[in-house]
């Protein structure tokens, strides 16, 4: 079993920002963090510089390779970054390939 995490400091979310079970809306300078336990990711939020963490609505998501978890992490960031009008969630976030992407 793998592990793996990544984490992406100084992100300035778009107007939307990004929903959080704990916390509800957070927006302004985030850092994201995601962490790959070798069959499921964990997304996770805060403050930049603060101390606790809190998880992406929906952050909890099957995922069976550390290169598809890295691919998840990013496509967050990007989702923080241009959220616009409805805050980013783990809803739209996936690991692997549809059929339709093939």
């Amino acid at each position: 079993m793998g592990w793996a995490s990544w984490t992406t400091t100084g992100i300035y979310s778009a107007a939307g920002g990004v929903l959080t079970e704990e916390q509800g809306l957070m927006s302004g300078d985030l850092t994201l963090h995601t962490t790959w336990t070798g069959d499921h990711v964990l997304l996770s939020v805060q403050y930049t510089g603060a101390s606790e963490w809190f998880t992406v609505a929906g952050g909890r998501l099957p995922c069976a390779s550390e290169e598809e978890s890295r691919e998840v992490h990013q496509r967050l960031v990007e989702a923080v970054r241009h959220s616009t009008g409805h805050p980013a969630t783990a809803a739209t976030l996936r690991c692997g390939r549809s059929e339709s992407d093939a």
